[in-house]
């Protein structure tokens, strides 16, 4: 007996100082998609360096928003994480009066990536922004886009073209890009918006650059701005936390997040997605977060963008 209580306390004296319950880390987009797949890059470096495991749970719908409110109700206990789009973070709540949560519930602890965003399209679709914009207007209205959902950076940079375009589309939300392409390949939409890896994953067509200038993947793809609309989105994607959260955890995340994205078989990763890593540390990206909040609380005023667009 003396000698099994003796092992225990070996054990016990083992553990490091900050051994917890396994993380949960919420992905508030489908499985398989951009956010989930660079989630289950990090996940198992980030749980190398945090001394626990962290679990990807995908939690879906409303563009985002459920995996976030999920996020910001959850206890401040260190057991939770979320990654997540600019969608849910910055843009839906400069979108819905409704949303069941707020920017400040959730700390921002680093960014990971930013890419550009890429209109695209099926084999037999527009070749062409001039072929897009001609399609739409001839369908006076029927001409069918894709979106992750209301509020998503998808839904926001096409409607922002038509605005600028002045013509009519109409929106088709799905909760995932994966529903999104499965309808852009049946041709129930004609374009979709989204990261450049969703379009190389799918063997699309690039029809145009949402980019301040072309991108090396699509050299001969035009950007907006080359072709008289001044429309400049990216998908930018980051780790948060619940409100509220230890300062020495937010720390030790961060840490763990700067050191897995030089990790080479996550650079690797990355780079399959057709996503660039951006890191910004945690005071970085909560300045950054701000600063966006209030871009995109501009851009849809000055669009007119409503829920029901």
């Amino acid at each position: 007996m003396r000698i099994l209580w003796l092992a225990m306390l070996c054990m016990a004296v083992a553990l490091p100082a900050h051994a917890q319950a396994p993380i949960t880390l919420i992905v508030n987009f489908v499985a398989g998609g951009p956010s989930d797949l660079m989630g289950r890059l990090l996940a198992p470096e980030l749980s190398q360096r945090l001394g626990t495991q962290v679990l990807i749970r995908n939690s879906i719908g409303a563009a985002g928003g459920i995996g976030a409110a999920e996020a910001a109700r959850a206890r401040p206990d260190g057991t939770t994480l979320l990654l997540s789009p600019i969608g849910a973070m910055v843009i839906q709540p400069n979108f819905r009066a409704d949303l069941p949560y707020r920017p400040s519930d959730l700390v921002p602890i680093c960014q990971i990536a930013d890419t550009p965003v890429v209109m695209m399209s099926a084999p037999g679709g527009p070749r062409s922004l001039a072929e897009v914009l001609s399609r739409a207007r001839a369908a006076g209205g029927a001409f069918n886009y894709g979106s992750t959902g209301p509020g998503s950076m998808p839904h926001i940079a096409t409607v922002a073209l038509a605005r600028s375009a002045g013509v009519a589309m109409t929106h088709i939300p799905f909760r995932g890009n994966a529903e999104a392409i499965v309808s852009l390949m049946r041709g129930d939409t004609s374009i979709f918006a989204d990261q450049p890896g969703t379009l190389r994953a799918n063997n699309l067509h690039p029809v145009a650059i949402f980019a301040e200038s072309r991108v090396a993947e699509f050299p001969q793809t035009p950007t907006l701005r080359e072709q008289g609309h001044d429309l400049v989105y990216s998908i930018w994607s980051g780790i948060y936390a619940p409100a509220g959260v230890a300062p020495e955890f937010i720390a030790r995340v961060d840490a763990a997040c700067a050191e897995a994205l030089r990790v080479p078989a996550v650079v690797e990763g990355f780079s399959r997605l057709a996503t660039p890593i951006v890191y910004r540390n945690a005071a970085e990206f909560a300045a950054f977060n701000r600063a966006e909040l209030e871009k995109f609380r501009g851009v849809i005023a000055a669009a007119g963008i409503r829920p029901g667009d």
